[in-house]
């Protein structure tokens, strides 16, 4: 399902972070009934209401007259975009550099310091605003 897509990021086999991104209501009440259930693995979701990733905003692709969507240059774009190359970042000579010369390493403290995050869970509960119900 395009609109419900799960990501895992894995090292070594090791599960570290799930995400998910989700999209249009009614993919985004099946997370709700799954995160009431308590059946939600992810650290991070993106939720937006509109389908497809509301790729139908403002920056959406419109034909020259009647300002709808123009959906073959919308197949166009999507096609060029998938069809981009996947590079791995650790296969990148450049990014490897960059690393021993300015990090001193890919598992050095600079680079744990510089570029990663730590998860904190909330410790508060967060409430459903009374005005929502799903």
């Amino acid at each position: 399902n395009r609109d419900f897509q799960e990501v895992t990021l894995e090292r070594d086999g090791e599960t570290l972070l799930q995400f998910a991104a989700i999209y249009g209501f009614r993919n985004i009440q099946t997370l709700v009934h799954r995160m009431r259930k308590g059946r939600v693995p992810y650290q991070l979701v993106e939720v937006l209401s509109c389908p497809g990733g509301c790729l139908s905003g403002r920056g959406q692709a419109e034909s020259e007259t009647g300002g709808r969507v123009d959906k073959a240059l919308v197949q166009q774009m999507e096609e060029v975009y998938s069809s981009l190359p996947v590079r791995l970042p650790e296969l990148n000579p450049i990014l490897n550099t960059l690393y021993q010369d300015w990090l001193q390493g890919q598992e050095s403290p600079q680079a744990s310091k510089l570029l990663h995050t730590e998860f904190r869970g909330q410790s508060q509960i967060h409430t459903q605003p009374p005005h929502m119900e799903w």
